[in-house]
């Protein structure tokens, strides 16, 4: 079964850019970070998700959440 993708009816690349920026965590670190919990990302899958252009998995924002230990309330909130 493939893992359910969600779809960015809220901006959340957006929200990700914005809190990972507010961070000082450059696109390759996040990546690195997610990485090391087995998260299968690249630097373009996230460039893609920050540009609201490719769906995000759960397990991605899921990884995302802990790397940047930030609350899915945080990434999902509607601008």
């Amino acid at each position: 079964m493939d893992e359910q993708k969600i779809k960015q009816d809220v901006s959340i690349g957006d929200n990700i850019r914005k809190i990972r920026k507010k961070q000082n965590i450059k696109q390759v670190e996040l990546v690195q970070l997610l990485q090391l919990q087995g998260i299968d990302m690249t630097r373009e899958t996230l460039v893609k998700i920050e540009g609201g252009r490719q769906h995000i998995k759960a397990s991605q924002l899921r990884g995302i959440r802990n790397a940047l230990k930030t609350t899915y309330d945080e990434l999902l909130a509607d601008q």
